[in-house]
């Protein structure tokens, strides 16, 4: 299984940081697991929301192939139990992309080219916390699909 964590703007804190690096290097065992950051844009105090986000999109774009099911975390999203979510990424066949975006949201041609689109709580978390979130649900999905102890059903 390929799987690739498309992000906006780089990872921060030394929690954090340690902690996705903790998780990404335990996916290794399962699937080929890659995060990919795409730079933060400069120069954004005389653009308005809607254009950040078009600004966003085009950079997300390029870093996403017609191949890829792409799956949104976004708030709007469905809602999984670590189990749910672990039979959903095993019905996968293709190379997943789940992306993570700015402050702002996703423009309406992320939305576009979306396959489904996750939500991990009804409550927000930064940007930065979700990253961490995502990662250890990933881990436990996989350990759950490959019947390991991890998750405590």
């Amino acid at each position: 299984m390929k799987i690739n964590l498309l992000l906006t703007g780089k990872t921060e804190g030394d929690i954090i940081l340690s902690g996705v690096k903790l998780y990404q290097n335990r996916l290794t065992r399962y699937a080929d697991f890659a995060i990919t950051e795409i730079s933060v844009l400069k120069n954004t105090a005389n653009l308005s929301e809607k254009e950040i986000k078009r600004k966003e999109a085009e950079l997300i774009l390029k870093k996403i192939s017609d191949k890829d099911f792409v799956i949104l975390l976004d708030e709007k999203g469905k809602e999984y139990t670590s189990v749910e979510f672990s039979t959903f990424l095993n019905k996968q066949n293709k190379p997943i992309t789940f992306i993570v975006g700015g402050a702002y949201g996703f423009d309406e041609a992320i939305y576009n080219r979306a396959n489904g689109m996750v939500s991990l709580s009804k409550m927000t978390f930064t940007h930065q916390m979700i990253r961490l979130i995502f990662v250890e649900q990933l881990y436990r999905a996989m350990t759950i699909l490959n019947g390991e102890p991890y998750h405590h059903s």
